[in-house]
Formats: structure tokens, C-alpha cells, sequence
């Protein structure tokens, strides 16, 4: 068969294919254009969930006829004004959206340039563009598209029903929102609001964009977000990360921009659960919101077409940033915990009757619930002076004396004073406002497991030499970066050393890993030096060791604590990063208030 050139409206419907894949995508491109043309107000009304209808309303500068016509023309945009790829600053720049709509769809275009005395409106289906008329409308741009993908009938039998489009549509215009807090935006179907972010005062402030991330992500995300800011050789990181105990079961609320541009890059989704990795159980995912800036000369936005995609020039300098900064950030909150584990205690409560039967309470008339007495007989208030059960903790700080009975808790002890012990599991404290109840066994494991790193990173990382240096056989390309790269390693631990052409030769592990998979380490050490630029594998198999270490050396449930040990356990604990939660992601504690328990009790 002979080459030929495809007719113009085959490539186009070609290219629409790339661009416009379902209708959240014709709205990312058609509120990004309203955004380049620094519109304040975007208005989004939706029919079937985009299907039917999607008009995009917007007060930013307009278009001329002119511009009218050579908007819907390929590869024609007035955001490159140097025709420079390397300093992209506008979100759209590649001059396919509008075109590539109007190849699928009837598009309808109305505008009024700033200044001007008339609108005019021009319209373009399944390809076929009129000239533009005039047409009454305020200054700004309307965008109408009526019957996505009418023209290319087999994608539209791909798409899913309205519901699930529409929430697609909510998620993309949603993420815009999140990086533009001085723009308001709003979602309409048949006459119903779907969502709506309005400008709030101070947006420019340093709670500005708090402030709108609420707005999307709930009341919860800003009563439980630590802010994160680094800065790292031009690179600047800012935005907000959820308490390791606000999680979720999957990574859908985690948001990443580079220079306002929402993105999902595999190398930033990386960072992110590298930096938890440590704080949280693998199979839930933090809540983060991180806007990454760079020069746009070290970063490619023109990787894919749809623009979700980024590359960096230095990977593994932008992974640095941001796993340092999320690590900092989490080391600062020190043993705060997250709102929602309160929450979900209260509402484990139930009120109890009291049926005709049951034990009676101590020193009382009253009679308790049946199982209530002897639940209450699991309660052991401290002791000072009995000696402990088992080998003693050897918390590093001195033991506090426990606070006499009566006597209310100082206000610079957040956790409190040990009152007593519930199954030799569970530290009862009093607070100066309400009760603090300890899983010991989860908050030691954390202490254990911050003393570990502590000596990872002064570089006491004891080495096992083999008794049988073990050869790894791998490519050539791989070889040469690990031995560029064998001082490194050596401070984590692992010495290694070329072994002729095709192998490398190891003949020592650190000694926290134990009988490893030599070869497995060094494949895995390998390709991630290959994608990132730094081994990361063994510092991250390192910190997953230690916390195992930290769960087999902690004390145990069960065990029977002293006054003492409570206290000194308690203010190692607000003394201590991450000691909100255990290695594995659990709360160490649960807080409740005084208000909390006067309403579950019926005071308030």
C-alpha cells in the first residue's frame, strides 16, 4: 500500500485523541487557558457530567476576532512569545486544546476583549470553523462545547456513566483550585452548585492557601496539616502534609504541582511515601499538598500532551528536597497526633444502661454492667515503690516522680501524669485539660526507634564482613555507577568493589540487616542509582530494619509498669519526633478533653 498524507480532520481528530480523552480533560485545558488570561472569576456548568454540555465562563483579558480565528487553528498560541521550550511560565502552551475540541465537538467561542466596545463569537464542528460575528457578551470568554466526541463516535462509547465523569471533572477543576487561592471558582450541573471555592480575605497571606486547601479537602485536612517549606539551590517546596495518623487507603488526596501545574509524577508520588515510610503502615497513604517551584529551564512540561507529566534535570536533587522537607516537617510536630484518632475514640463510646443485674460498684448502692467489674479489675494505679515486672525499660532520661494523687498536672506536660495502668497495656494519664491514654508498647517502640536512627545518621552503622565475599553479576552501565558511588555506600554500611567487566564483588552488609539478599540489594541499589541519581534503597531498608528491631526490643503489652516508668515513658514521648505514631502508623495515644468527657456525659 502507497504512503499518503491523512487529511487535515484525521489528524486533528488524531491529536484530539491525546489531548481530550474524556471531558474532565476538555475542562483541565479550558479553565487553564481561563487562568493564562488571568481571569478572578471561573465558572464551570456542566450537562450529563461534560458529556453534553460544558461551558467555561471567565473574566480574564479576551480575544480580538483576529485572535479568535487562530485560536482554533493548530499550533497557534499566544503564550510562547520567544518560541522558547526551555521557559514554559503559561499552564498551556502547545496550541492543541481548542483546535482539538473543536475536531470532536460543536465549540462555541464568545469573547470581548478588555476595552473593547463589542464581543464576538465564532464556532467550529467536528472541525469546520465559521467566521467570526459579533455577539453581546461582558468582557472575558465563554468556551461552550455541546456533544464531546459526537464526531468520533468510538471513543464516545468508551466513556463511563455521568457520575463517574463528573467526578472526574470535580477532581481536575478542583486540583487547579488548590494552586490558584486568589481565583474563585465554581462547578454547576442543572442548575445545582457542585462545588464552589470562593476568595477568601488574606489569601495572599501566609494562611492564604491553608485557607483554600480547606476549602477542598475539608475542615479536617487544616486541623490536622503541618506546613512544609525548604529551599535547596533554586528549588523552593511549600504547601502542607497530613499528621501520619490523618491517612487514607489510597493516594488519591495527594496533590503535587510544579510551578502551579498540577501533576502526577511517579518521582514527587515516590518522595512522598519514602519520607512517611517510616511513620506509616504500607498499605495507607498520607494527605499532602506540595508545590514545588523551579526555574522552568531545569524542568520539561512538554513530556506528554496532556501536560500531567513533568522531567527534571536533576532527579534525585528534587527528591532530596522533598523527602527532607516532608521528614522535617513530621520531626517538628513532635507527638501531635490527629484530631480524627479523638474523634474516632469518642465515637467508640456508648452509653451504658443499667440492667437489673450486675456487680455492685465498689463503696456504692449502684450496680455495674455485667463484664464492667471485671474490666475495672484490669485498672492498676502506680506504684512507686513495687519493683517492676521484668527487666527495667532503660529510658535515657531520668524517671519523674509521679505526681501525688490530687495534685493537678503542670501545663508544660502535654501528656500528663501517669494515674494508673489499664491491662498492663495501657497508660492512664491525666492532663491539665482532660486524659491521655498511652499504648505503651507502640509509643516505646517509637522511642527505640528514634534512638536507632539517631546512630544511622551519626554514622554508627555497624558492618558484617562475610566470610564469603559475595559476586554480583551485573551490566557493565550498572557496575560503573555503583563504584562511582562506593564511597557512599561504604558510610551506609556496604562495601563493594569492581570485580572484573561484568561483576562487582561485596564484601561487607550492614550488620542491622542481617542474613540479606546480597545480590537482591545491590540489583535494587543499581537501578534506583540509575532512575534517581542516589541510593535510597538501602537508607530506606535501613529505617525498615531499625523499626523492627525497635518492635522486637520495646517493651511488651502486658507488661506491668511502675509510676516511675510511666513518667519517664511520657516525657520521653513529648520530648521525642514522630512520637505521635509508632513505626507502623498506629497512634501511640489517644487525648480526650475535659469537654469531650463532660459530653459524654451529658454536662455539656
Amino acid at each position: 500500500m502507497a504512503v499518503r498524507l491523512l487529511p487535515p480532520v484525521v489528524v486533528n481528530r488524531i491529536a484530539a485523541g491525546e489531548v481530550v480523552e474524556r471531558p474532565a480533560a476538555a475542562v483541565k485545558e479550558l479553565v487553564e487557558n481561563a487562568l493564562d488570561a488571568g481571569a478572578r472569576q471561573i465558572a464551570v456548568t456542566l450537562g450529563d457530567g461534560g458529556q453534553t454540555l460544558i461551558v467555561v465562563v471567565d473574566d480574564g483579558c479576551g480575544m480580538t476576532p483576529g485572535d479568535l480565528e487562530l485560536a482554533v487553528e493548530r499550533h497557534a498560541t499566544s503564550k510562547l512569545p520567544d518560541d522558547d521550550l526551555e521557559r514554559v511560565s503559561t499552564l498551556g502552551f502547545r496550541g492543541e486544546a481548542l483546535p482539538s475540541i473543536g475536531a470532536v465537538a460543536r465549540l462555541a467561542i464568545t469573547s470581548r476583549a478588555a476595552g473593547a466596545d463589542a464581543a464576538w463569537t465564532i464556532r467550529v464542528e467536528g472541525g469546520d470553523k465559521t467566521a467570526p460575528r459579533p455577539a453581546a457578551h461582558p468582557p472575558g470568554t465563554r468556551v461552550e462545547v455541546r456533544d464531546l466526541f459526537y464526531a468520533t463516535p468510538a471513543r464516545l462509547k468508551f466513556l463511563k456513566t455521568p457520575r463517574t465523569e463528573r467526578e472526574h471533572v470535580l477532581d481536575a477543576v478542583r486540583r487547579l483550585a488548590m494552586a490558584h487561592p486568589a481565583v474563585a471558582f465554581s462547578i454547576a450541573e442543572e442548575g445545582r452548585t457542585l462545588a464552589r471555592y470562593d476568595v477568601t480575605p488574606g489569601w495572599d497571606g501566609p494562611d492564604g492557601r491553608l485557607v483554600r486547601l480547606g476549602q477542598v479537602l475539608g475542615q479536617a485536612f487544616r486541623e490536622n496539616a503541618l506546613t512544609v517549606r525548604a529551599e535547596r539551590e533554586g528549588l523552593g517546596l511549600s504547601g502542607f502534609a497530613g499528621l501520619p495518623t490523618y491517612h487514607r487507603a489510597t493516594a488519591a488526596e495527594q496533590f503535587l504541582f510544579v510551578n502551579g501545574r498540577p501533576v502526577r509524577d511517579r518521582l514527587l508520588f515516590g518522595a512522598v511515601r519514602g519520607a512517611y515510610a517510616d511513620v506509616l503502615a504500607r498499605d495507607r497513604h498520607p494527605v499532602v499538598a506540595l508545590f514545588l517551584d523551579v526555574p522552568s529551564e531545569v524542568v520539561d512540561v512538554n513530556v506528554h500532551p496532556a501536560k500531567t507529566e513533568v522531567r527534571f534535570r536533576d532527579s534525585g536533587l528534587v527528591r532530596g528536597l522533598v523527602v527532607g522537607a516532608l521528614r522535617h516537617a513530621l520531626a517538628a510536630a513532635g507527638h501531635r497526633a490527629s484530631t480524627t484518632v479523638s474523634e474516632a475514640a469518642l465515637g467508640a463510646f456508648r452509653p451504658l444502661g443499667i440492667p437489673g443485674g450486675g456487680a455492685h460498684a465498689p463503696g456504692t448502692g449502684a450496680r455495674l454492667p455485667p463484664g464492667l467489674a471485671e474490666r475495672l479489675a484490669g485498672f492498676q494505679a502506680p506504684h512507686p515503690g513495687s519493683p517492676p515486672v521484668g527487666p527495667r525499660l532503660g529510658l535515657d532520661l531520668p524517671p519523674a516522680a509521679p505526681i501525688p494523687a490530687g495534685e493537678a498536672p503542670a501545663p508544660d506536660r502535654p501528656l500528663g501524669a501517669a494515674r494508673g495502668q489499664l491491662f498492663n497495656t495501657y497508660i492512664v494519664a491525666e492532663t491539665a485539660d482532660g486524659l491521655v491514654l498511652v499504648d505503651q508498647h507502640a509509643a516505646h517502640e517509637r522511642l527505640v526507634h528514634e534512638r536507632m536512627k539517631a546512630a544511622l545518621a551519626a554514622g554508627h552503622v555497624g558492618r558484617q564482613v562475610l566470610l564469603l565475599p559475595e559476586v554480583v553479576e551485573l551490566e557493565s552501565a550498572a557496575i560503573d555507577r555503583l563504584v562511582a558511588r562506593a564511597a557512599e555506600l561504604a558510610e551506609l554500611g556496604l562495601v563493594l568493589e569492581g570485580f572484573g567487566p561484568g561483576a562487582v564483588v561485596v564484601r561487607e552488609v550492614p550488620a542491622m540487616l542481617g542474613d540479606t539478599d546480597v545480590p537482591g540489594l545491590v540489583r535494587d541499589l543499581a537501578d534506583e542509582i540509575a532512575e534517581l541519581g542516589q541510593a535510597f534503597s538501602l537508607r530506606e531498608r535501613l529505617d525498615q530494619v531499625s523499626g523492627t528491631l525497635a518492635c522486637h526490643g520495646s517493651v511488651r503489652a502486658g507488661r506491668r509498669l511502675t509510676g516511675e516508668e510511666m513518667n519517664a515513658l511520657l516525657r520521653q514521648m513529648e520530648a521525642t519526633p514522630n512520637s505521635g505514631q509508632c513505626n507502623h502508623g498506629r497512634p501511640t495515644y489517644v487525648e480526650l478533653r475535659r469537654a469531650d468527657i463532660e459530653r459524654l456525659f451529658g454536662r455539656r
